[in-house]
């Protein structure tokens, strides 16, 4: 049996080979474009570029919210980005979000078209500007806004963390695992906890706040990421699943979960979405049929 010396990081790092895993070939030490390809623009006003990640998912399931609610202003056209084929590293891309990754948003209803990156503040732009979805009461809103940024905050330990060391890793590492495991064990009981006494995150009133949460931690409960549920046992809190459980049947976050698919059950694949029909007439499903 032979021994493995322990690693002895070096006085400067070098970037020299690929570390392996999933997305070993889309992960670099820099930033800026490795080619040239432009975007492709519809006839909306906002144009989404993402994929149905839980970050990509939270901004679809966003706007099919503001149109289920009645704001015409929301429709949108939404563009696949590839991740695993580079498209986050085109040109075009990087153009409007430098730090290359999904989703990022252009509204083109503004007199110079507005660029916006990263899923909290595509969300917060969105709810602002059709005055939705963010609670008018200060406290209430001050409370939406508290679990909007502890989403961002803790999401990179059950993604970037656990996620990756669980599911992506070339090997399995026990310290990694326990690790993070702890800590999204820690968080989901954070959240457990205060929805034994709200029924949404901002207490009776479902906003931004949900829609993020829920497209990581819903998902965990619901048993839909990273083949962890039993794993992490899941099912044990409860609270946590009767929330995601709740907003899982709303029409609007049914539609927006297909939204830049490209995974999964084909009749859950909408890669493009243009129309409110391409529901109907453009899942994966509906398109191998042809």
């Amino acid at each position: 049996m032979t021994e493995t010396s322990p690693y002895v990081p070096p006085k400067v790092w070098k970037w020299e080979a690929e570390n392996g895993g999933t997305f070993a070939k889309t992960n670099r030490p820099i930033a800026g474009s490795m080619h040239e390809q432009e975007l492709p623009v519809g006839n909306h006003p906002l144009q989404l570029h993402s994929l149905a990640t839980p970050n990509g998912v939270k901004v679809t399931v966003m706007l099919e919210e503001l149109l289920e609610a009645g704001h015409s202003g929301a429709e949108y056209d939404a563009y696949v980005i590839k991740i695993g084929d580079g498209d986050q590293f085109g040109s075009g891309f990087v153009d409007i979000n430098p730090n290359s990754k999904i989703p990022a948003l252009v509204d083109r209803s503004t007199a110079i078209p507005t660029r916006v990156f990263e899923s909290g503040s595509i969300l917060l732009y969105l709810a602002e500007k059709f005055g939705a979805f963010l609670p008018k009461d200060h406290a209430k809103r001050t409370e939406a806004m508290n679990w909007l940024f502890w989403q961002m905050g803790s999401a990179p330990y059950l993604g970037g963390g656990f996620g990756h060391f669980y599911a992506y890793a070339p090997e399995k590492f026990e310290y990694a695992i326990d690790r993070f495991a702890m800590e999204t064990k820690r968080q989901m009981d954070v959240l457990d906890r205060h929805l034994a006494d709200n029924q949404y995150m901002a207490g009776d009133e479902y906003s931004i706040a949900d829609m993020a949460i829920w497209a990581w931690y819903g998902a965990l409960a619901l048993g839909r990421l990273y083949d962890a549920g039993e794993f992490l046992d899941v099912a044990s809190y409860k609270n946590v699943v009767r929330w995601a459980e709740e907003i899982g049947k709303r029409p609007a976050v049914i539609r927006g979960r297909k939204v830049n698919r490209v995974n999964g059950p084909l009749e859950d694949q909408l890669h493009e979405r243009h129309d409110a029909s391409d529901f109907d007439t453009k899942t994966q499903d509906k398109v191998a049929a042809e």
